[in-house]
């Protein structure tokens, strides 16, 4: 992210820390789903909780420039600190269960910051038009004098798309809110839906139905699309009040 226009709270959550950490919650989660079925002891999940920290990225990179693999890199990174237990640490994983399943975290922590700031600014837009209902202008058709009508109309129209808009990102950033543990081919041979069952309710995800090696992705391309609806909304709006200012 470019950091003059990026703020505190987004970037980290867009950071390499912040990726690395939800990669850690992920694994930890995976942990506990083992641990419910009697595969990796308690007291070994226990250890590696109370003993696992996310790696800096300055060390992830340096493994990463010997094992050429980012999360094999993070895993490593990961087990220096945790002794004998560390055996456990990624068990029965593949790459994507973390890689998806973290950005999954990563998105619904981001969207809950873009849906806020439309409640926001939904709300902001709601009273001004309430404020100028009766503030006549001269409407436009073409770029040029129409009839007359009046700015609160105006930002009604504006207040009516924004409400479309949180209603279409909740409802993307619901087919988000999904996680895989299912292993190289979802197939789940190297581990068990049960774990998946228990690591995604631990993390508040959902477990996604038939997924392959990764979460499918119309999921991100329905919530990239509604991205771009919701820029194209605010662009509309910004460059309307330049060309009322003419």
């Amino acid at each position: 992210m470019i950091a003059r226009y990026s703020r505190p709270a987004m970037a980290r959550i867009w950071s390499d820390e912040g990726k690395l950490a939800s990669w850690l919650d992920v694994e930890l989660a995976a942990l506990e789903g083992w641990a419910e079925i009697g595969v990796v002891p308690p007291e070994a999940v226990a250890e590696i909780a109370a003993k696992a920290k996310p790696p800096s990225p300055e060390r992830v990179a340096e493994i990463e420039a010997l094992t050429h693999h980012d999360v094999a890199a993070f895993v490593d990174a990961v087990a220096e600190e945790l002794g004998q237990a560390g055996r456990w640490f990624h068990y029965g994983l593949t790459s994507s269960d973390v890689v998806d399943t973290a950005l999954a975290l990563q998105i619904r922590d981001a969207g809950a910051l873009i849906l806020a700031a439309l409640e926001r600014a939904f709300a902001a837009v709601v009273v001004r038009a309430e404020e100028q209902r009766e503030t006549l202008q001269i409407g436009r058709t073409h770029g040029i004098h129409a009839e007359p009508t009046t700015f609160g109309l105006k930002l009604a129209g504006w207040a009516f798309e924004l409400d479309r808009n949180r209603t279409r990102l909740e409802r993307a950033l619901e087919g988000m809110r999904v996680g895989k543990f299912s292993g190289a081919v979802g197939t789940y041979s190297a581990t068990d839906p049960e774990v998946e069952r228990v690591a995604c309710e631990r993390l508040g995800l959902e477990p996604a139905p038939a997924s392959t090696q990764i979460l499918q992705r119309d999921r991100h391309a329905e919530l990239l699309s509604t991205l771009a609806i919701v820029a194209a909304s605010l662009e509309k709006f910004a460059l309307e009040i330049r060309h009322l200012a003419r």
